[in-house]
């Protein structure tokens, strides 16, 4: 069988799904060894049944973690995703809707706490993006939309879980490679990415009295659904190549990234924006 390109990958209605993708992605299915690091925690993660989510969220369960999955409506993408936490030993509550609805965001903390009791671990993780080679094809309500998902949901979700974080929890939000280096065809998500990097860094120095920490991952090229869903056929074809190893990087190559941050090896970092980027410096 011939080795399986980025180009073959069909273009995909977003979100997208994983079951199109080709390669198909690597989220740590058969490579992920847990240590017991987050032995006994409760998690929420947005965007959790595919991508860097879904990565994330294997991670945490063989880690020792139980977790809410918030997701749009990709609901194959989401069952998987329990199944393989299942397959872990732990719990995966499955909470689908939009997070543009503020009501949503805060029933997804509700959710979490009537389920565990408290929150140990916030990733917000969840995104939209749409490619336009000019502002003038942005449309005003996908503008919107982008600011809602990837930003505003972020704050309504804090804003809910922080009176239900005991000392030494944990926020960990998905920034971009884009917070510091803006694509111009990503001229709205790229906006939301530096605002969450800044947003990310007040929060921690607003709740470091409490002591929640709070960080963000910059990811690079990283390949998921979100790709073939959201980029025209060229610039999938060659989607990761412009960075110093000259490939798109796996979740499973995110994910530990996020354990280290949500665990108590992490203790003094707060504040932090971390690259994964495949060798782009972040200043």
């Amino acid at each position: 069988m011939p080795d399986q390109k980025q180009q073959d990958t069909p273009q995909q209605t977003p979100p997208g799904t994983e079951a199109l993708l080709v390669p198909p992605a690597d989220h740590g299915e058969k490579s992920y060894v847990g240590h017991e690091r987050l032995s006994g925690k409760a998690a929420i993660i947005t965007g959790g049944d595919s991508g860097i989510g879904r990565a994330v969220a294997i991670a945490f369960a063989r880690e020792g973690a139980d977790v809410v999955v918030s997701y749009l409506n990709e609901h194959e993408d989401a069952q998987e995703t329990a199944r393989l936490v299942e397959e872990a030993g732990r719990k995966a509550i499955l909470v689908p809707g939009d997070l543009v609805d503020p009501a949503h965001c805060r029933a997804i903390v509700a959710r979490a706490v009537q389920e565990f009791g408290r929150i140990d671990v916030l990733v917000n993780n969840a995104a939209f993006q749409m490619s336009h080679e000019s502002i003038e094809d942005v449309p005003d309500e996908e503008w919107e939309r982008t600011f809602a998902v990837n930003i505003s949901a972020m704050f309504y979700i804090c804003k809910a879980a922080v009176k239900h974080m005991p000392k030494g929890s944990s926020i960990i939000n998905t920034s971009s490679v884009n917070s510091d280096k803006p694509s111009p065809t990503l001229l709205a998500y790229a906006a939301t990415k530096g605002a969450i990097a800044n947003f990310s860094a007040g929060l921690a120095q607003s709740l470091a009295e409490k002591g929640i920490r709070v960080n963000s991952v910059a990811p690079g090229p990283i390949w998921t659904p979100l790709i073939p869903s959201t980029m025209p056929p060229e610039a999938v074809a060659t989607f990761g190549q412009q960075v110093p190893m000259k490939r798109p990087g796996q979740p499973a190559e995110v994910a530990p990234t996020y354990v280290f941050l949500a665990s108590d090896q992490a203790s003094y970092i707060s504040g932090a924006r971390v690259a994964v980027t495949g060798g782009v410096p972040i200043l």
